[in-house]
């Protein structure tokens, strides 16, 4: 017999038998969909939210030798902040750290060009009080080119989580309530989706806070930290459930 002819049977053989699997594969998923369908349930949703206290409060720090009309250098500075946020009891080597190092060239009428080094620098604290606290203090040794960028709540897994389960246990008290009035009951779950999970735009960003001096904006009698609180951070999820019918 020709080769060619027995290669070309056997091809068509594995073709066959790819051909009756895929059929098989699709009809059990159809007959399943289809027993599903069939079956009596009720579909619930449920939504869950919270409102938090941000535990975590991101606050950029530019140095900038042109903030103090070049009387000192940014390495004058950097000694300022860090003994600054020590006194406030900072752990300066955990919580602060260097984003951004430049020399920008800008032009003095008659004086030619001078190098303005900048750095830019990142602080995290805790609450609300403390980013006061550290303002206040900062705008008191000429550190004034302060922005509040935004805020976390440092446990957000643990916490979706937990909004999750009360959701679906709230989904199943929808469920016996919409059931009772037909003198039914309700059975397993048959289907449960996650639909949405959502929190604050950017984790409670803080856009356009900069703090240029407390004296220039309250005056001279300002003693009082600008920041007291900040906005909560809100934690919302949604499930969808389906629960036989009884």
């Amino acid at each position: 017999m020709d080769q060619n002819v027995v290669h070309d049977t056997k091809t068509d053989c594995m073709k066959k038998s790819l051909l009756t699997i895929i059929l098989l594969t699709i009809a059990t998923v159809t007959f399943a969909q289809k027993n599903f369908i069939d079956q009596p349930y009720v579909e619930t949703a449920a939504k869950v939210d919270t409102l938090l206290v941000p535990d975590k409060i991101y606050i950029s720090i530019n140095l900038n030798e042109a903030d103090s009309r070049n009387k000192k250098s940014v390495e004058e500075k950097e000694k300022q902040l860090e003994a600054t946020l020590k006194k406030l009891n900072i752990d300066t080597e955990k919580d602060l750290s260097l984003l951004d190092f430049s020399s920008d060239f800008k032009s003095y009428f008659l004086k030619g060009q001078n190098v303005i080094k900048s750095k830019m620098y990142s602080l995290i604290v805790k609450n609300a009080v403390q980013a006061g606290k550290v303002l206040a203090e900062l705008e008191s040794v000429g550190i004034s080119n302060v922005t509040v960028e935004r805020t976390e709540y440092s446990n957000s897994e643990e916490i979706l989580l937990e909004l999750k389960a009360k959701a679906v246990e709230k989904s199943k008290l929808i469920a016996e309530r919409l059931a009772k009035p037909l003198h039914q009951k309700i059975g397993k779950a048959l289907f449960i989706s996650d639909v949405n999970t959502i929190s604050n735009a950017l984790q409670g960003q803080a856009p356009g806070i900069i703090v240029r001096g407390m004296g220039n904006i309250y005056g001279s009698r300002a003693t009082e930290p600008i920041f007291t609180e900040f906005q909560k951070i809100k934690f919302e999820v949604q499930v969808n459930v389906k629960y036989v019918l009884e």
